[in-house]
């Protein structure tokens, strides 16, 4: 449904702007008093104004209500539109710092019963000098 929607939202575009450009400027009408040759239209002596602009209304009625129209299903859809996830409406939580172990026990650091950092000569029999 949503895709038929916005194919015929995209050729309503096409037909708008067509009839858009088709359409005469305001100021179009000035040539015909001088002896311009733009006087001679398709549509007759009063031209093709009326049924140009009221066509422009009619498909400019129809490209808004389109537009709302899905508006409403790209809101109401389901989760995936087109192949693509939206995110869920999951609760966020906040990520805990990791902190490092140590990489030396702390058994190695310490000095038995004591308390004491150990020496670099500890177990070695002191040199006399």
């Amino acid at each position: 449904m949503y895709t038929a929607l916005l194919v015929f939202q995209v050729i309503i575009c096409i037909v708008l702007v067509g009839l858009i450009l088709i359409q005469k400027g305001q100021g179009a009408d000035i040539g015909a008093v001088f002896g311009g040759g733009g006087s001679q239209t398709v549509f007759g002596a009063r031209g093709a104004g009326n049924f140009l602009s009221h066509t422009t209304a009619v498909i400019g009625a129809v490209f808004f209500l389109n537009s709302l129209g899905l508006a409403y299903l790209s809101d109401h859809s389901s989760s995936t539109v087109s192949g693509i996830a939206l995110p869920s409406k999951v609760p966020v939580t906040t990520a805990v710092p990791v902190v490092a172990a140590p990489t030396q026990s702390v058994a190695a650091t310490v000095g038995p019963a004591t308390g004491a950092v150990p020496s670099a000569s500890a177990g070695k029999t002191p040199v006399k000098p």
